[in-house]
């Protein structure tokens, strides 16, 4: 991925993460490695972290503690396991 020197790399990111859930290539719970994404995108990982907390706080993504970071399950599947 090419970045754009006039946007945060952690919102280029962010941005990119969510394209690849809309397009079913990160399925629901589908686990989202900090380690492999800072590989992947050649930054380290605190960018990471700033792009998963911004994804977190939309709702697209949940952190389940001493798990990871998971693609949040649709509001259906979300009702169907409670």
């Amino acid at each position: 991925m090419e970045f754009d020197p006039m946007r945060p790399k952690w919102q280029q990111i962010a941005d990119e993460i969510t394209r690849r859930i809309e397009r079913g290539e990160y399925p629901e719970r589908f686990q989202l490695s900090e380690v492999r994404l800072a590989s992947e995108f050649g930054v380290n990982r605190d960018t990471v972290r700033k792009a998963t907390k911004a994804l977190r706080d939309s709702g697209l993504i949940t952190n389940v503690p001493n798990m990871g970071t998971f693609v949040r399950p649709s509001a259906d599947d979300r009702q169907a396991d409670e």
